[in-house]
């Protein structure tokens, strides 16, 4: 569902009580990074977010992590694979003192970001937020709520951020739509180290099949809308990597696909560059950090012409968008690998993490909380 045509009233439990945040203290900022997204997931938020607690680590900022492996957790309703923490409030609370954060930036809106949100705001310390995923979409696709009722809400969380960031123009206008403030641009590097070229024969003898060779490498989830590229008439052999909710349900209806589960590191990146095209078939995805790995492997992509390939790539021949997604796949082959890689060269980690910095808002934790932010955490 596509944002509203008229801009909804701001939420009144906004920012603009904040008092004004200092400037970054180069290399010497404590990074408090709350997520609700952490490992043993393997997603684009996950690999982002510890991309980026390794590059601010080696420009010497200290960096704590609030994962959901720190407290008890539960399975998340339509999706075990994610737990999600229980109570954490308290140990969050108890990690802020000891540990005395000079920034708090709050990754995702599941437990963890609401326990953190409230935390901040009760002591009248400013945050950031981030918008990495189409909660709305996912939710209306699972359960049938409203769109516009999850964007509610999570405009109501993201009222006090100081920053919302986003990692494309397409999301912020969107998310302007929807009536959100204080939006800032973020966007995303890609590892050109380990996502590189190699031997497109590496895998020979572990995947069996005909070229072409037509990778996704993603959840295997009903909002990334797989059917839409396993149900296509390709020559060559389709390959799903990954795993998630629908995988076993798709590995008994789709036996002539080729099922991997789940990839890291090494083994996922000559996943990638063993492909001779990458297919996206998703229609919500924020971004889609899987397109530049992809590319930067020297494989082009196939995608519809929606936000997220749309931003990634735009008009560059490093694969095609199209509405049909078949026409996309065959096209895909004919871009030229070299060109492909040198497109994702351009799109480096340290243009990110200066952006994530100049977006953070630092303040002295030793200073009292004040009052005047609101006096409710809810």
């Amino acid at each position: 569902m596509s944002a509203p045509h008229t801009r909804p009233s701001p939420d009144p439990d906004d920012h603009d009580a904040l008092p004004p945040a200092r400037a970054v203290d180069s290399g010497r900022e404590r990074i408090m990074i709350v997520t609700d997204a952490w490992f043993p997931q393997v997603n684009g938020v996950v690999r982002t977010l510890d991309t980026l607690r390794a590059h601010l680590e080696g420009r010497g900022h200290a960096v704590r992590m609030v994962t959901p492996d720190q407290f008890e957790t539960v399975p998340c309703p339509t999706y075990p694979q994610i737990r999600l923490a229980l109570a954490p409030r308290h140990g969050i609370g108890a990690a802020m003192t000891d540990w005395a954060p000079t920034v708090v930036h709050i990754a995702t809106e599941g437990p963890l970001g609401w326990a953190a949100r409230g935390l901040c705001i009760d002591r009248g310390w400013p945050f950031t937020t981030a918008f990495h995923t189409r909660f709305p979409e996912y939710v209306h696709a699972r359960f049938w709520v409203p769109v516009d009722w999850s964007y509610a809400l999570l405009r109501h969380f993201h009222g006090r951020s100081r920053a919302i960031m986003v990692a494309t123009p397409s999301i912020e206008d969107e998310l302007t739509r929807w009536g959100f403030r204080n939006i800032r641009r973020w966007g995303r590097g890609v590892d050109t180290a380990l996502f590189r070229p190699r031997d497109k024969s590496a895998l020979d003898g572990v995947i069996q099949g005909p070229r072409p060779w037509y990778v996704y490498v993603g959840r295997v989830a009903i909002e990334k809308n797989i059917e839409a590229f396993l149900s296509l008439d390709l020559p060559g052999t389709r390959i799903v990597v990954g795993g998630g909710p629908q995988l076993e349900d798709l590995r008994v209806r789709h036996p002539e696909v080729v099922f991997t589960g789940e990839k890291r590191g090494e083994d996922l990146a000559l996943h990638y560059a063993v492909a001779d095209a990458f297919v996206f078939p998703s229609l919500t995805d924020t971004f889609g950090l899987v397109l530049l790995e992809a590319l930067a492997c020297g494989v082009p992509v196939a995608a519809f012409p929606v936000a997220g390939p749309l931003d990634v790539i735009g008009d560059a021949p490093v694969g095609r968008l199209d509405d049909d997604l078949r026409t996309a796949c065959l096209a895909a082959l004919e871009a030229d690998p070299a060109t492909c890689r040198a497109f994702a060269e351009g799109r480096s980690w340290d243009a990110s993490v200066d952006q994530f910095l100049s977006n953070i808002c630092p303040f002295d934790p030793a200073e009292p909380a004040t009052k005047a932010v609101g006096a409710a955490s809810a």
